[in-house]
């Protein structure tokens, strides 16, 4: 069972060193970050819905922080792409999600999923990576 959200982030780069300089600041291309995504019921498997809203980030800041974070670099920007899962692991969210609905204020798990990834989901086959 495996799943990892996927952000984009343009990195901005610093020298170590007062003597050297740097133009432009900001990386020419943007880095595609992989974070695991927990188990569903573990701790840590609401990260979508306390980062989330419809497939965005909630707050531009937060998910910047995170990401330079993640990077140990500066971010100048940072968005979510999708969260990818395969088969086993989206069964497993929608049954957490249904078990907790009370947690998302939401009536059903399509409503849950709808609310927090938008069409962000991509459920791969066991051959795709």
């Amino acid at each position: 069972m495996e799943g990892r959200y996927v952000f984009r982030a343009r990195i901005r780069l610093e020298p170590d060193h007062e003597a050297v300089s740097i133009e432009p600041s900001s990386a020419e291309t943007t880095v595609t970050l992989f974070r695991e995504a927990p188990e569903p019921g573990t701790e840590g498997w609401r990260f979508f819905r306390d980062t989330l809203w419809r497939g965005e980030a909630s707050d531009d800041e937060y998910v910047r922080g995170l990401a330079s974070e993640w990077l140990g670099a500066p971010v100048e920007s940072a968005s979510f792409r999708e969260l990818q899962v395969d088969a086993a692991y989206f069964e497993a969210l929608k049954a957490a999600i249904a078990d907790d609905l009370e947690a998302f204020n939401a009536d059903t798990v399509d409503e849950v999923l709808s609310k927090y990834l938008g069409s962000s989901v991509r459920v791969r086959s066991d051959d795709s990576g």
